[in-house]
């Protein structure tokens, strides 16, 4: 059955035993999605969708004087107004664009991909795990693959669509060192080959790269191996939200020229600052962008989000994007260096690989013989409610015991935690 929307295409398909339509549910390779009034007309009267002709109802104050509504955070309306000028500007009382070509040609320039088709826009990296799950695997009867320790997502996008899952840990010994083809965190390709095997029920392998909370690269070869995997019928798709802070020419999006089984996720979240947008992106060959887009909703991406991403990827934006991504990289340098100096309190030497904007560092037990949960825990809720410093536990994956995710900060709030955890480390 042919995929609705999409151009006929001579171009040869690999790897050569991938068949999207045999991936793709049916009820959604038959779907007629929704048309809605802006994928037919966008300009002129329109009167077409049942929105307010009026405009947007915030109000807009008449000055900055005294006698101003004042707001609990202590500007007044009018300071308000001038913080959101841009937005209340722009046509909020209608429908948003419903493909955002010029967004997703902007990416498509940025990431290396020959147009704006390999390019779907989400709500955020979860509406594409979402997306992905219903529109390739059958409730009830199909699974997921994941590669604990990884991001949670994976395991409740599959819950709610009642989809089993078959996990398969990453390498979780040091004698490899870390990363790489055979280091901590690495794919056990051999071990993911084997739960192929061993059950045809499979659809899609997720692979966090760089990891979470592992901050470790899936290396290119050991994706590639799984791509080439004949027995695997199903998409590979691998999770990209820290990959700016890896080195160049690390991302999978290489692979996506060769291969009509991947799948790349990306967002606007991380290394472009802007996780308030909820601005996802999944990067693939055309026909599984169709997919997506014939499934989404009709307008899942706002006018606001849709401004604010539009200026995000401009040439001088990106530029300071960069720039910020070495200031980071530059500044967990300097955060690692000072969480190993506290070393004789008891906290262990990072694991991982470094790739990401956080360090993953196991708290010891007050001897210093071994990773220390219970500890971990304590000193976690410690710096949480008493002394204003959040991190993340998670001695409770895989791999990864007593261990504190801590985000690489700004200068002033990297020398503030080591401060704190050092106090907290010698009273606990």
């Amino acid at each position: 059955m042919p995929i609705l929307g999409l151009a006929p295409s001579s171009t040869p398909i690999r790897p050569a035993h991938f068949d999207i339509e045999r991936v793709i549910r049916p009820n959604i390779l038959a779907l007629h999605p929704y048309r809605c009034a802006r994928d037919d007309y966008s300009s002129g009267i329109l009167l077409d969708a049942n929105e307010n002709a009026l405009g947007h109802s915030i109000h807009r104050s008449e000055a900055a004087t005294p006698s101003a509504a004042r707001l609990p955070n202590g500007n007044s309306d009018a300071a308000l107004d001038e913080q959101l000028a841009d937005v209340l500007d722009l046509d909020l009382h209608r429908y948003p664009d419903p493909s955002h070509p010029e967004i997703k040609a902007r990416i498509a320039e940025l990431r290396g991909l020959p147009s704006l088709e390999h390019v779907f826009l989400g709500v955020g990296s979860d509406e594409v795990i979402d997306l992905l799950m219903r529109v390739c695997v059958a409730p009830g009867r199909e699974k997921i693959l994941t590669t604990p320790p990884t991001y949670g997502m994976y395991a409740v996008c599959a819950q709610v669509n009642d989809v089993g899952i078959v996990k398969v840990n990453l390498e979780l010994g040091a004698e490899g060192g870390e990363g790489g083809e055979k280091g901590r965190f690495s794919v056990r390709v051999n071990e993911v080959k084997k739960a192929i095997d061993g059950d045809p029920t499979i659809k899609l392998i997720f692979l966090c790269s760089p990891g979470n909370p592992t901050g470790t690269l899936i290396s290119l070869s050991a994706i590639r191996t799984i791509l080439d995997y004949e027995p695997f019928k199903g998409i590979v798709v691998v999770d990209e939200a820290y990959i700016d802070f890896s080195e160049p020419g690390s991302s999978a999006t290489t692979l996506i020229s060769e291969y009509a089984n991947v799948c790349v996720m990306q967002t606007l979240s991380k290394s472009f600052g802007l996780a308030a947008i909820r601005l996802g992106i999944a990067l693939a060959q055309p026909p599984l962008i169709q997919i997506l887009t014939n499934t989404k909703a009709p307008y899942n991406i706002s006018t606001p989000t849709a401004h604010l991403a539009l200026h995000a990827l401009s040439p001088a934006s990106v530029d300071s994007m960069r720039a910020n991504i070495d200031t980071l990289k530059t500044s967990r340098t300097t955060l690692l260096s000072g969480l190993h100096a506290l070393a004789p309190l008891g906290l262990g030497r990072a694991i991982g690989a470094l790739d990401a904007n956080f360090i993953l560092i196991p708290v010891l037990a007050r001897d210093g013989s071994r990773p220390d949960n219970a500890r971990a825990q304590r000193i976690y809720k410690t710096l949480a409610e008493e002394e204003g410093v959040v991190v993340r536990y998670r001695g409770g994956e895989p791999g990864c015991p007593g261990c504190l995710r801590v985000t690489v900060g700004t200068e002033e709030e990297n020398a503030v935690v080591l401060g704190k955890m050092k106090k907290t480390l010698e009273r606990l």
